[in-house]
């Protein structure tokens, strides 16, 4: 069972163009005992809504959350919103922050009594028909936050590595591409830095104003195109390095 909200990375990106979604899959990392589970999750309805999900943290405490959130779809009951519902993404926040008190309130307190931690997030991204895409951070007390233009992305799990290109690349104005660039440089920083973290890779991409995933895809270990952004990172990297040897402060 994983307990560390730190050993996983997913990062979202909220641009005019749309919204970039970004997640690992390891679990665990010890020596000999290395497990992957997905951490990211899509729902949506054709024309109406998209919304993508990826979660950090005790890995049971995100599975129960994302299994109420999908029960209340398959068996929907008089008088409870669903995903599918709900009438804006700021109702659906609310629902998924409401789904996470629900799971911790049942299982915090026995984690807690056995010395495991229930800590938790959720990155929620998505845009309803009529809206604007959204991206929100949901924590373990169900409460949340919006990404802002000040703000334009958030980060769960082992955040430090990959947070120093964000800040200096992304902003609303960036350009979808550019972000998608950007996020993927910002995983393989932290791949790079931290075993925790690990292949494959799940990206998914919404286009404001097109209401649906347009690009969503499996990263695998041995993926010609992103070997080829990692190497060719490395060596712009070690050419501004040189660069820089001979300025003196």
């Amino acid at each position: 069972m994983e307990t560390d909200v730190t050993m996983t990375y997913c990062l979202a990106l909220k641009l005019g163009e749309g919204l970039v979604c970004l997640s690992d899959t390891r679990t665990n990392a010890g020596v000999d005992n290395v497990s992957k589970y997905r951490k990211m999750f899509t729902w949506e309805l054709p024309g109406d809504r998209s919304i993508v999900m990826m979660t950090a943290g005790n890995l049971a405490i995100t599975q129960a959350v994302m299994s109420l959130l999908q029960e209340n779809i398959d068996t929907p009951e008089s008088g409870i919103e669903t995903l599918f519902t709900a009438p804006s993404m700021f109702r659906v926040a609310e629902i998924v922050g409401d789904a996470m008190r629900v799971v911790q309130n049942r299982y915090g307190p026995g984690l807690s009594a056995m010395g495991e931690s229930a800590v938790s997030s959720i990155i929620l991204a998505g845009q309803r028909a009529g809206g604007v895409p959204r991206l929100f951070h949901i924590y373990s007390a169900g409460n949340f936050i919006e990404a802002t233009e000040d703000t334009p992305y958030f980060q769960i799990g082992e955040h430090k590595y990959g947070k120093p290109i964000l800040d200096r690349v992304i902003t609303t104005e960036t350009p979808l591409e550019t972000g998608i660039t950007a996020a993927l440089l910002s995983m393989d920083s932290t791949l790079r830095s931290n075993l925790s973290v690990g292949m494959p890779l799940d990206l998914a991409v919404i286009k404001a104003d097109e209401i649906g995933v347009v690009h969503q895809r499996r990263i695998e270990e041995n993926d010609p195109n992103f070997l080829h952004l990692s190497d060719s990172w490395s060596s712009a990297l070690r050419n501004a390095f040189a660069e820089m040897v001979g300025i003196r402060v």
